[in-house]
Parts: C-alpha cells; sequence; structure tokens
C-alpha cells in the first residue's frame, strides 16, 4: 500500500505497537510516498498498526511491524536455507519451511541456459533469495542477486541447518 505523505522518524520506530496504535499522523504532512508493509493500515490522515509488534523502519520509507509468527511467511528479499524436494521440466520445487513450496526456475542460477543448468537432487540444501511472493501462489526464489551474480547463494556442502523460531531468523 502507498501513501502520500512526508516521512520523519517517529518516536515508535523500535518500540512495541498493538492493534489500534497510531503510528504517523498525515495531517499534516507535505507529500512523499511511503510504503506500509505488513501489519499497518491506513485510516483516513493516520497510520494504525493491525497487530502487536515491533514498529520497523527500512529507508526509503517503508514501515512494518515484527512480530513473532508461528510459521514463516515469505517476503521479497528475504535469504532462505530451503531443501529442493522434487524437479519438473522447468523447476524446482523447494521447501523453504513456509506455508507452500518454494518455486525455483532452471534458469536462476548463475551462467544457466535451457540446455545447460545444474542438475540438483532431492535433498539438497540450498541458500537462496525469495525474488516474488502472491497471494495463492508458490513464492518465486533465485539462486542469484539483483545484478546476476551467484556471490554467495547456491548449494550449500558443509554445515549443519536447524530450525528456529521466526523472530531469531530475522534477527
Amino acid at each position: 500500500m502507498d501513501a502520500k505523505v512526508s516521512v520523519s522518524p517517529t518516536s515508535l520506530i523500535d518500540q512495541i505497537v498493538v492493534p489500534g496504535d497510531v503510528v504517523l499522523d498525515l495531517s499534516n504532512m507535505t507529500n512523499q510516498t511511503i510504503k506500509l508493509g505488513s501489519g499497518l493500515r491506513q485510516d483516513n490522515d493516520v497510520i494504525c498498526a493491525m497487530r502487536a509488534g515491533k514498529l520497523s523502519y527500512s529507508k526509503p520509507n517503508t514501515y512494518w511491524v515484527e512480530s513473532s509468527h508461528k510459521r514463516y511467511v515469505p517476503r521479497p528479499e528475504d535469504l532462505v536455507l530451503g531443501i529442493v524436494v522434487d524437479h519438473k521440466a522447468e523447476n524446482y520445487w523447494v521447501d523453504i519451511k513456509g506455508p507452500q513450496l518454494g518455486l525455483l526456475p532452471n534458469l536462476a542460477f548463475e551462467g544457466a541456459t535451457p540446455r545447460n543448468y545444474p542438475k540438483l537432487e532431492v535433498g539438497t540444501l540450498l541458500f537462496l533469495r525469495v525474488v516474488k511472493t502472491t497471494i495463492g501462489r508458490n513464492p518465486e526464489l533465485s539462486s542469484i542477486d539483483e545484478c546476476g551474480k551467484a556471490a554467495e547463494f547456491g548449494t550449500l556442502k558443509d554445515g549443519f541447518m536447524f530450525e528456529t523460531s521466526t523472530g531469531l531468523s530475522r534477527m
């Protein structure tokens, strides 16, 4: 949701908010675009919290409420670990411990072509980036950064993977 307001970091940033708390008053602000993330909504001239949690801010002008969920809900630009569970003609299906399996296209690897892409086995552990999420559809994943480089993404060979709470993971 985008709203036209002038934004200056408020005293509520990194503070606990509860549903109904007024986060920003838009009545006396000049025009600038802000983005409202999860847990916030605009009611006429005010931005209110819709759930309890910590109010967070990110440049440029993005606000959301961090809260502890019982399960992971993917968001764009999240960095995730995933396990390959299936391979179809053009995609890998990856378990990222979310409500749905992630979709990793064969061409979402550095240097991949329709004839030359990594052949991953079921059970392979990957470090990936969430590219796009849409309600009712599987999140789209990628093994490259915004510049098309593999960077640190891809297959993980050594180490351990263990489950943690969503709050600890976000920290």
